[in-house]
Parts: structure tokens; sequence; C-alpha cells
């Protein structure tokens, strides 16, 4: 009797592969939009970084200035809009001429998601509003120029993130 010898090539066939390619897929559909979202939650912290040392070296500036800053008062609201208060908007460039090399080595002029910081330096450095700095976020535009204090839902990534006088005003924040 012949018998025969069944000469099986090597290799995947097609369902094997069908399947993996659809677990490869699943998979993606999973994780994309996870990975998304760190991205923006990065940009957000480092925005928040950034905010935080440029703020403390501007108020490290004040302090040196007139000898005591406003530190521990409180506000409900600030104005970034009203000049008389915080004056005009500054770029990174303004801004590092009295805080480099002293008080910061640079100053940050893009926020993470790669849009211009507004800072604010009040012409009457005695006076309870004068320092601030802005983020408007992913969606480049400011909501307001009034803000009252308060988080925001962290996941919000279009809130405009806002530093003043030694405190966040706007900051992202569980909010449940």
């Amino acid at each position: 009797m012949l018998t025969k010898i069944r000469n099986r090539q090597k290799g995947f066939t097609l369902i094997e592969l069908l399947i993996v390619v659809a677990i490869i897929g699943i998979i993606a559909a999973l994780l994309i939009p996870n990975f998304l979202d760190a991205l923006q939650k990065a940009k957000q912290k480092r925005t928040v970084a950034d905010m935080r040392n440029t703020g403390t070296a501007m108020f490290s500036w004040l302090t040196d200035q007139v000898g005591a800053a406003a530190a521990g008062q409180t506000a409900t609201e600030i104005n970034l809009g009203d000049a008389l208060v915080y004056g005009s908007a500054k770029t990174a460039g303004e801004i590092s001429t009295f805080l480099v090399p002293q008080y910061l080595q640079s100053v940050p002029d893009k926020d993470g998601w790669k849009h211009a910081y507004d800072y604010y330096v009040g012409p009457n450095v005695l006076a309870k509003n004068v320092l601030a700095v802005r983020s408007d976020g992913r969606d480049t535009t400011s909501s307001t120029d009034k803000y009252t204090v308060a988080g925001f839902e962290p996941t919000d990534y279009d809130q405009d993130i806002v530093w003043a006088d030694g405190f966040f005003v706007r900051w992202p924040q569980k909010t449940n």
C-alpha cells in the first residue's frame, strides 16, 4: 500500500492572518483614544508647570521690587481686560528683560499647544492686582477677560488657564 505523505507548506492560513489583523485592530481602537487624551493631558500639565515657574519668578521679582508682595491676598475674580489694573499683554521677550537670568533661565513663550502666553505686569507694582499669566488652552481663543476663581474639568482642554498674583485663578482640577 502506498501511503500518501501530505506535504504541507509552511506559513499561515488566510483565516489565521485575518484573526491577527482583527485583534490588532481592536487593540488599536481601544488604545488610540487614550493615547490622544494622554497627549493633551501632557500639554496641559506642561503649560501649568511653565506658568507656575514663570509666575513664581515674576512674584520673586515683584517682592524684590517692592520689598513685600501681596502674598496671601484673595480675590473672587480678576479682570485681565482692565488695562488700568494689569496693563496690556506683554510678550515673553518683554518679560525676559527683568526675569532672565536672575529669576529664570528663560521665559517660555509658547504653551503646551504651541500658542503664545499672555503676560501681564501692571503699571503699579504696589497695587493688589499686578501680575498675571494666561494660556488660552487648545482652542487659541480667550473665553473671556474676566475670571472667577475656580477649577475646571481637566479633560476640557479648551479652557483658559490663568495664574495671577501668586495663585491659579483657572486651573484643571476634578470638579466633582
